[in-house]
């Protein structure tokens, strides 16, 4: 059974249109189906359950992440001026 699409317009700033026109393109989808997955994510619930088990995993594991972000913002030792190679 096919659905028959509706078409819309939206008023977006320029910067907003370009920045979901390349979120879109970096997914490999046509603008359209990107707006189209935004909506369906927001109102089916899979944001809301991906937002949560981002926060878990934060809960569960946020001082072991951020002893690891300190250790890669810290210089490699060969990327120091006058370090042996």
């Amino acid at each position: 059974m096919a659905t028959t699409k509706k078409q819309t317009q939206l008023r977006l700033e320029p910067e907003v249109l370009a920045a979901g026109k390349d979120a879109a393109a970096a997914r490999g989808v046509d603008f359209n189906k990107y707006v189209a997955s935004l909506i369906i994510e927001d109102t089916t619930g899979v944001r809301a359950a991906g937002m949560a088990a981002a926060q878990r995993l934060i809960d569960e594991h946020g001082a072991f992440l951020d002893d690891l972000e300190q250790q890669l913002d810290q210089p490699h030792p060969a990327s120091r001026p006058g370090a042996a190679a």
